[in-house]
Parts: structure tokens; C-alpha cells; sequence
């Protein structure tokens, strides 16, 4: 189950009203980092798809939600529980260390 795009348009229906937490990637093409942790996401998305939803938000196309959550470098990462923030993580780490700190936090 791939990481599935989200929108500003698509972003309360997808994140906020969603019936488990989600795990959104705040990202753009030109940012390296972002395209580094990118597969780590993907694998994450099957591994963990029970418990968490994991879409992807490009900053470019889509610039209120990063506004709104004040996401100011990229990657970040903001996992959404019962619609609210409840845990970010700024900057590309290893996947072990993504699965970790979202299994912390679920």
C-alpha cells in the first residue's frame, strides 16, 4: 500500500476526519532529504498500514497546511491522531529510526 497524496484541498477529509492516525510527509521534489526518506515511507506504509495512514503532502502545490501546522524546513513529519497534531520530526533519518519513533508515539 503505497504512501497515498494528500491536498490542501483533500487535507481535512484525509487527515483530520480520519478514523485512524495519520503520518504526513510535508516534502517537494527539489528537496533531497525528502526523496532520501521517501522509500523509507513507502516500506512503512505496508509494514505499518494497520495502524497508520501515511500520505504525502508536496509544500509547492499545497501551501496552507504547511502554514497552518508551521512546518518550516523539510522533510517533516507530523503524525495527526483523533485530528490534531501529536508528534513531528523535523529532517531525513533512517527508517529503523522513523519506525521507531512512529511506533512510539502510536
Amino acid at each position: 500500500m503505497p504512501a497515498k497524496k494528500v491536498t490542501d484541498a483533500s487535507f481535512h477529509s484525509d487527515v483530520i476526519s480520519a478514523d485512524k492516525p495519520v503520518l504526513v510527509d510535508f516534502w517537494a521534489e527539489w528537496c533531497g532529504p525528502c526523496r532520501q526518506i521517501g522509500p523509507s515511507l513507502e516500506e512503512l506504509s505496508d509494514e505499518l498500514g494497520e495502524k497508520v495512514t501515511i500520505m504525502k503532502l508536496n509544500i509547492d502545490e499545497n501551501p496552507d497546511a504547511p502554514t497552518k501546522y508551521g512546518v518550516r524546513g523539510i522533510p517533516t513529519m507530523i503524525l495527526f491522531k483523533n485530528g490534531q497534531p501529536a508528534a513531528t520530526a523535523v529532517g531525513a533519518r533512517p527508517k529503523s529510526a522513523i519506525k521507531g519513533w512512529l511506533e512510539s508515539e502510536l
